[in-house]
């Protein structure tokens, strides 16, 4: 359970639900093939197809000069994950901001 981080419920995941498809942040260092592993093996599934990206990075709001500061890349990306049709996960946990 190392590799997935907590499950993303926005407009589009919860679009995606509808088409079997799960979203949620990963840390970055782990691999698409682990990542897919470890849904099989902990929810009993079978995985399609799993799509990935990082999030684009936010500007800070200071400038110095005539250069716009940015933030971090951050530490995850997010990943979703398309199971064959009639299995299902349960809900994982949601981040509180």
């Amino acid at each position: 359970m190392d590799g997935i981080k907590y499950a993303v419920f926005t407009e589009k995941s919860i679009r995606l639900l509808g088409n079997n498809q799960y979203t949620s942040n990963v840390e970055s260092g782990s691999t698409r093939t682990e990542i897919k592993h470890w849904v099989e093996l902990f929810f009993g599934v079978k995985v399609i197809a799993m799509n990935s990206h990082r999030l684009p990075r936010k500007g800070r709001g200071r400038r110095m000069g005539p250069i716009m500061g940015h933030t971090m890349h951050y530490n995850y990306r997010r990943m979703i994950i398309t199971l064959q049709p009639g299995y299902s996960i349960p809900p994982l946990i949601e981040k509180r901001t």
